[in-house]
């Protein structure tokens, strides 16, 4: 007889084995994998009697709407036998109503005894039937003819239609044996007919198959995605057919058939397992309370270690941004409202800079993300060597970073951070493996001057940021009184201008260009201007840098090469045919990869050859990306159209994308020929530059001429074309035409059109 204690040590040390509560968790796990094995399969029976049910029901569905069908054919036959005098249009008007009410033929058809189609309707899209005979096969001949001994109707099976497409007729004979008098033939495409036999909720539920004699006839819902595991087959009890038809269920049908009692079950038993097996290690706990009280205070040491090492890593990572490693917009606003309310109690200033990376959108579309990402670090890197104790740095997002500069005693601070900031950008940054030069703008706002809140602050400094971009690149404004109206005023003009295009506001103004060596006038350049509903007539510096903001600068541009062309097809048979006009490009517009087919098909469009168009850039945007504006530009050349470098000798000046580009024209910027005949070094560079262009086949367009002097002066020193206020200010096509007719008049002297 055993030991009741020995019972009791061996019942403990089971009780304490660490895997006894493992071995409960397993038994209840198996236990559930059990039961929910059982439940799956009953679930499943369930689902194949549900499917059995739909095939036989759809089956008989079809069995019954098919016969009445038949049964419809088989009373047109009959009322023709009953009135063998019947006239084609009698018969024809009987077969329409058939048509409307059925709506399912394709086409009824009256053929004659010897199988060939006399009468159908409807005879659109069936005329290719006509004098057909339907015994095309042996097979069909001789059940056709069986068909017209019995006088029992026949059923040609899933076939190729003479029409096109899979098809079935049934053949009604009219009258038998010596007195059949022909068919009455009713043709269904597959489509159409299982549509109208089938109900929406079997074509949305399931796949359909159709097997004659044990092929694969038709198929619906082929590209419906099926459950593998369950399929029904059943027979289609069809006159002189032996159908079967499998039934595929959808995925979703099957999903709404299942039961949630398996995995209900599963979770019930793994949960009391689960249970069971705390139960049990609490049990366990107690027994050795001393070693697990030492344990658990081991592991409650590491455990808070461990959470004191997260909560300083999400702390860090709330308030950091993960690319730069710079204080993210969010702390830094936090910052920003806790700096505002010392320094309103200390009663100090604090600065607030936005700084703006120039031209970071263009290299970072232009020479991927992956790019962008490393030089928004290196920049951020620069920047960063300025935070201190009274200067923080923070990544706001895109290509802007923010400074905030606490206690701030007199404007000549906030000019000495701004000029240290600068120095961060005069040495250009290398990013794989390449130099580039990058500036910035930015925009200052001052504690309380510019606003007594974080946001106004904020919202005001990119107000200033902004007017520091209209600027121009590379500087900065301080927020001023009267910034943000104009702000406003922006907003609302940006509104607008999403409905010009729509509204059709734009217009076209024309400068001509005067010919230096002949005196006459053979192109024009196409300014924009928009015809705004209160504002008036606005010119493109009041709404151009908006466009291309907003990316609606390529709409607009495509407006402008349409409205070019539509122009110079408006002016073919005219004294004015022979004239250019000249279009201006954008940056954005030049990225589009789908620009050289637009301005084909524009010249297309209106039958207007390439040469009568010409495209201007400005010299920036053409050493942008020089690999893809080369493949860009060079197909623009193919084209014949005339390419043209504005603004020449300004901002990025390189020589030797000269010899590389298939540039046609080269126009001097107005800033050189200001002061061409005052100035000694601009008329140097005038004068330069035409020798240069000369040397490389290049013609010179002077832009801004505005006094008889410079004009005489580029006419000395051999530029071809000039333009400006002295020829004639940007006027409207029809005023254009009135001053070209009469004649320009510069310096005294009437110009010759040469139209």
């Amino acid at each position: 007889m055993a030991n009741p204690s020995t019972n009791t040590r061996y019942i403990e040390k089971a009780l304490l084995h660490p895997a006894f509560p493992v071995a409960i968790f397993l038994v209840f796990l198996c236990l559930a994998a059990g039961i929910r094995y059982g439940l799956v399969q009953q679930d499943n029976q369930q689902i194949r009697a549900n499917l059995a049910n739909e095939a036989r029901a759809m089956a008989s569905n079809l069995e019954h709407k098919f016969l009445i069908h038949a049964e419809a054919i088989r009373r047109m036959a009959s009322r023709l036998e009953s009135d063998p005098a019947m006239s084609e249009a009698e018969w024809r008007r009987d077969a329409r109503h058939y048509l409307n009410d059925f709506g399912v033929y394709q086409a009824v058809e009256w053929i004659d005894r010897n199988f060939v189609i006399r009468w159908l309707e409807p005879v659109t899209d069936n005329e290719s039937v006509i004098d057909y005979n339907v015994a095309f096969s042996e097979q069909r001949r001789q059940a056709l003819e069986a068909a017209q001994a019995s006088g029992h109707y026949d059923i040609s099976g899933v076939i190729d239609l003479y029409q096109g497409g899979k098809g079935m007729v049934i053949y009604a004979p009219v009258g038998a044996g010596r007195d059949n008098n022909g068919f009455i033939a009713g043709v269904f495409r597959m489509e159409v007919l299982a549509r109208q036999l089938l109900t929406t909720r079997v074509l949305e539920s399931f796949r359909v198959q159709i097997y004659n004699n044990g092929a694969l006839s038709y198929a619906l819902n082929t590209p419906k995605t099926v459950s593998p595991g369950f399929s029904e087959t059943t027979e289609v009890d069809l006159p002189t057919l032996e159908w079967t038809l499998s039934l595929q269920p959808a995925q979703e049908w099957v999903d709404q058939q299942r039961s949630y009692w398996p995995w209900m079950t599963f979770t019930t038993f793994l949960l009391m397992g689960l249970l069971t097996s705390l139960t049990t290690l609490l049990v366990q706990l107690i027994l050795k309370r001393n070693q697990a009280l030492l344990k658990t205070r081991r592991e409650l040491v590491q455990e808070i270690e461990q959470r004191q090492s997260m909560q300083q890593d999400l702390a860090r990572l709330e308030s950091t941004d993960t690319l730069t490693g710079l204080a993210n917009r969010r702390f830094f606003m936090e910052d920003l409202a806790h700096t505002l309310n010392i320094a309103d109690r200390q009663m100090r200033q604090v600065a607030l800079v936005m700084i703006d990376l120039d031209r970071f959108q263009t290299l970072n579309d232009s020479l991927g993300h992956q790019f962008g990402d490393e030089l928004l670090i290196k920049v951020s890197e620069r920047i960063n060597q300025l935070s201190s104790e009274r200067i923080l740095v923070a990544y706001s997002g895109g290509d802007e970073f923010m400074v905030c500069q606490q206690h701030v005693d007199d404007i000549d601070d906030v000019i000495h951070l701004l000029g240290q900031i600068k120095q961060c950008f005069d040495e250009p940054f290398v990013v794989q493996n390449e130099s580039h030069g990058i500036t910035a703008t930015m925009g200052v706002a001052v504690y309380p001057q510019s606003g007594l809140d974080a946001d106004t602050l904020m919202r005001n400094a990119d107000v200033a940021l902004y007017r520091a971009k209209e600027q121009g690149r590379n500087t900065y404004q301080f927020y001023t009184e009267g910034m943000q109206d104009r702000e406003v005023m922006r907003l609302e003009l940006d509104k607008d201008l999403s409905q010009a295009l729509a509204n059709n506001e734009f217009v076209l103004y024309y400068q001509p260009q005067l010919d230096l060596d002949s005196g006459e006038i053979h192109s024009v350049e196409a300014l924009i201007r928009w015809q705004h509903p209160r504002r008036g007539l606005l010119p493109p510096v009041e709404f151009i840098p908006l466009a291309e903001e907003s990316g609606r600068i390529t709409d607009i541009g495509r407006w402008v090469v349409m409205a070019a062309c539509r122009q110079l097809a408006a002016w073919k048979g005219t004294t004015y045919e022979g004239l250019r006009i000249a279009v201006n490009l954008s940056g954005r517009e030049l990225d589009d990869e789908n620009l050289v087919d637009h301005i084909r098909e524009a010249l297309a469009a209106v039958d207007v050859p390439a040469h009568r168009l010409e495209v201007e850039l400005t010299e920036e945007i053409f050493i942008q990306n020089i690999e893809h504006n080369l493949n860009q530009l060079s197909r623009l050349h193919q084209l014949g159209v005339h390419l043209a470098i504005d603004d020449f000798g300004v901002g990025y000046s390189s020589l030797g994308y000269l010899r590389d580009f298939p540039v046609d024209l080269l126009k001097i910027d107005r800033s050189f020929i200001t002061d061409v005949t005052e100035r000694h070094d601009d008329a140097v560079i005038t004068r330069a530059v035409i020798n240069l262009a000369h040397n490389l086949g290049i013609q010179v367009v002077a832009e801004g001429v505005e006094t008889e002097a410079q004009l005489t002066f580029l006419k000395n020193h051999r530029c071809n074309l000039a333009q400006g206020y002295l020829i004639s200010r940007p006027i409207p096509a029809a005023e254009l035409e009135k001053a070209l007719a009469k004649g320009l008049r510069v310096a005294g002297m009437t110009v010759d059109t040469g139209l």
